[in-house]
């Protein structure tokens, strides 16, 4: 299923008699999500991160932070590659290992004060509704959300009949 761009750029779903109205939105919902990564590279460039750096950073809490393979799941990236951008995020003073009180082979990735303010700011920045999302309507915006909110429960929330 191809897209068609509309006088506005938007793209739309090319329809054929093969998609089906979930297809049809999926493509819609990617095309929203891809352009909505500028927004975060933005952001990650904002404070010289690398975009997968800005994502670790904002997997972290200030508490426990997390252990090396769940910032990788979280990144859906190899463990070794998370060594790299632990580094680079400690040098720049964002974050610091510590040993896990549990397992001394295992070590924990917290923010410091410094990475705190740069999580949060990145946070608040992405938190941000897409503008094609704030141009609609509250009525539409509260139809989208419940809609989103269905898809993500996911079997139990029923179907929806078109």
């Amino acid at each position: 299923m191809g897209v068609a761009a509309t006088r506005s750029d938007t793209p739309t779903p090319a329809r054929s008699s093969q998609s089906s109205p979930a297809e049809e939105a999926w493509v819609l919902l990617r095309s929203l999500l891809f352009a909505e990564r500028r927004r975060f590279f933005d952001a990650a460039a904002e404070f010289e991160l690398h975009p997968a750096q800005a994502g670790a950073l904002m997997q972290l809490d200030e508490e426990s932070g997390l252990p090396m393979h769940a910032i990788a799941s979280h990144l859906a990236c190899d463990n070794s590659n998370v060594t790299g951008i632990v580094d680079r995020l400690e040098a720049r003073g964002l974050v610091t290992r510590r040993t896990s009180e549990r397992d001394r082979r295992v070590k924990h990735i917290v923010p410091t004060s410094l990475g705190i303010e740069v999580r949060d700011s990145l946070r608040e920045r992405m938190a941000r509704a897409p503008a094609g999302i704030e141009r609609l309507s509250a009525k539409d915006q509260r139809l989208l959300r419940d809609v989103l909110a269905r898809a993500v429960r996911g079997p139990r929330a029923g179907r929806l009949e078109s």
